[in-house]
């Protein structure tokens, strides 16, 4: 069954091609770079920013979990057990509203508060298996869209091309990370 892409995202799939690859006289993909100068760090971004928001925007309706909970559950399965202080500064929000998400997660069984081992007048929140297999799931459904999405519209050689490209993405989060205020950013993929 086929994913239906939009033309915008064919599009996106064309621009982020021609960024990333250089077809040689037959077409196929080589290593070697374009011939004309590359392109301005704005255009990559403003490419890399539109195809990213549109990938996220297309996995959205296999997301099992809203995407607030489960960066909750992703930050603890990462990180380990987290006081609600910690996971609101992680997030960049308020106590109160990380409290809220903390309360619902904990009604539905997904969340477990403990005392805190560094602090006994703080209680630290882990996951208990059900949030450990929610968000096993979660992340599952959503390699898996990926996948399907990469097996049917990438040939070998663009498979390459991606595989290429990825540690340059990373790199490029990595810095955006390092250059965040207090309250890390975290991963900018969050619970992917």
């Amino acid at each position: 069954m086929g994913l239906g892409f939009s033309p915008s995202s064919r599009y996106i799939q064309a621009r982020l091609y021609r960024l990333f690859c250089a077809p040689d006289t037959v077409g196929r993909v080589t290593d070697h770079p374009p011939p004309q100068a590359p392109p301005s760090p704005d255009e990559l971004a403003a490419t890399l920013r539109t195809a990213i928001s549109a990938l996220v925007r297309a996995a959205r309706p296999s997301d099992r979990l809203a995407p607030i909970p489960a960066t909750v559950l992703d930050l603890l399965d990462r990180r380990g057990p987290m006081t609600t202080a910690e996971l609101a500064a992680s997030r960049g929000v308020r106590h109160q509203t990380m409290a809220a998400t903390v309360k619902e997660l904990t009604e539905a069984g997904l969340v477990t508060a403990g005392p805190d081992p560094a602090d006994a007048r703080k209680k630290a929140l882990a996951l208990t298996p059900a949030g450990a297999e929610a968000i096993a799931a979660d992340r599952g459904d959503r390699v898996g869209l990926l996948a399907q999405a990469i097996g049917e519209s990438l040939t070998g050689d663009e498979r390459h091309v991606l595989a290429r490209a990825l540690p340059l993405i990373d790199r490029v989060a990595g810095t955006i990370a390092r250059g965040a205020p207090p309250g890390d950013r975290g991963t900018i993929t969050g619970a992917w």
